[in-house]
């Protein structure tokens, strides 16, 4: 029996797609809030881990503070919902590949399930590199250069707007080598263009850890340089990937010669 959501010619109407993605961010909403709600009992805890870089940072006596009303219910508040939607990443990016992975040629799905799989690896693992290795680093220096006569008492608030910001930008940041792989593999560059503009791409890191990161120094060279190092790790998988697909294209051309040469009698 035909589906009644598939017109003659086999592809679902405008209004089955509209359906489909409407119930998939239901799904995404559902089980975001399900997560919100388990999390939402540890949500002073989770500020506590989070806030613990510049706790332990911080001078004897001094202690961070909340300078308004509703801080010390909303920046908790704040961060276990975003932390709600990290946790869901990798079902919200499950929903969207299925939704869109019946569009896709079979050679476009092997890779680009890899990429999903990695994109979520490495927004998690710069995260992770921003917490326990750039936080440290960070704080140690503000809380250290300032004067003595200031003490420091850094609001919650403000704090929590300030990491997350970082936990983004660096989130981003690891997704370099997966944007190279795509723009090699998709023939929009080669890795020998990226090679050549090379010391351009290391004065973008720069400018890019300037927009992205606090105005300081440190800041923007402890995001630049992990940036230029992805880089070059994106460039090396490029030239992997190009090196593939020489030796497919050759198979190709081997096999339809094979096929076209007459047989013999």
């Amino acid at each position: 029996m035909t589906d009644p959501n598939q017109s003659a010619s086999g592809e679902m109407p405008l209004i089955s797609h509209l359906v489909e993605l409407r119930n998939r961010l239901l799904r995404v909403v559902a089980v975001v809030l399900v997560i919100f709600l388990c999390l939402f009992y540890f949500a002073n805890d989770l500020y506590h881990y989070v806030s613990a870089p510049l706790r332990d940072m911080l001078p004897p006596g001094s202690s961070m503070i909340a300078t308004e009303v509703a801080s010390t219910f909303l920046a908790p508040f704040k961060l276990t919902l975003v932390l709600s939607i990290l946790v869901a990443m990798p079902f919200i990016l499950h929903q969207a590949w299925a939704f869109i992975s019946p569009g896709l040629y079979q050679s476009e799905k092997r890779i680009a399930l890899p990429l999903l799989v990695s994109s979520i690896l490495l927004f998690y693992a710069g995260m992770a590199f921003a917490y326990y290795v750039v936080f440290p680093l960070l704080f140690a220096f503000f809380t250290t250069t300032g004067p003595a006569d200031v003490a420091v008492m850094t609001d919650i608030n403000s704090y929590l707007d300030f990491v997350l910001k970082l936990f983004f930008a660096f989130g981003v940041v690891f997704e370099i080598p997966v944007a190279i792989i795509l723009l090699v593999s998709s023939g929009i560059v080669t890795p020998a263009d990226l090679a050549a503009k090379r010391p351009y791409i290391i004065v973008g890191c720069f400018v890019v850890g300037m927009l992205l990161t606090p105005p300081d120094v440190m800041s923007q060279t402890l995001l630049a340089v992990p940036m230029w190092m992805l880089y070059e790790v994106g460039l090396a998988f490029g030239r992997m990937i190009k090196v593939k697909q020489k030796e497919d294209d050759e198979d190709e051309v081997v096999d339809e010669d094979s096929n076209s040469s007459p047989n013999p009698q």
